[in-house]
């Protein structure tokens, strides 16, 4: 049985859009887990930015909790300094936990937890936390897709011919994972 022309031109043909569709399809993922990235690290700067707020309002009634004031403001320049998002983990993981310290030191402080400007910047905290944790969430769950496909056969072959790399995830430590308590 001989092959004909056409035949042939439309395996051919078949084998190119086939490629060409996965080829789209690892890059669309791949910018989806761009884009997620880039709402995860947006999340993260609104965290950054009301830290000085929250540390100016607590350092007002509790000045010998120095060393806890200085340990937040250390580890978030760590966290400004660190620059792709999974490389990030560990500092704001310890982030976090400073986050928390810094709420918790409210209980020893009535009149600090009774100081709306602190309720307030107490509320914008936990809503962050909250968006931080959905944007990682999206995240993930695009690096996720992006990593199955891209290691995946028959789009394992144009992921290595066009130097497509696995992408990590962004891990909070376990106990990091949950927003910090608010208190009315």
């Amino acid at each position: 049985m001989s092959v004909t022309f056409g035949t042939l031109l439309f395996s051919i043909l078949s084998l190119v859009l086939i490629f060409a569709l996965l080829f789209n399809y690892l890059i669309r993922l791949y910018n989806i887990t761009c884009e997620a990235e880039a709402d995860v690290n947006v999340q993260l700067k609104r965290r950054h930015d009301l830290i000085p707020k929250l540390v100016d309002a607590v350092s007002a009634y509790s000045a010998h909790e120095k060393r806890v004031l200085e340990d937040i403001a250390k580890t978030r320049s760590e966290c400004l300094d660190t620059g792709a998002l999974p490389e990030r983990s560990a500092s704001e993981s310890r982030l976090a936990g400073s986050i928390r310290s810094i709420l918790a030191l409210a209980e020893s402080y009535p009149d600090l937890k009774a100081d709306q400007n602190f309720l307030s910047l107490q509320k914008e905290i936990s809503a962050v936390e909250d968006a931080i944790q959905n944007s990682r969430r999206l995240y993930n769950g695009a690096v996720r897709n992006y990593n199955v496909l891209a290691q995946s056969f028959p789009a394992l072959l144009i992921a290595r011919a066009a130097n497509f790399k696995s992408r990590e995830y962004f891990e909070l430590a376990a106990q990091e994972d949950e927003s910090p308590p608010v208190r009315f």
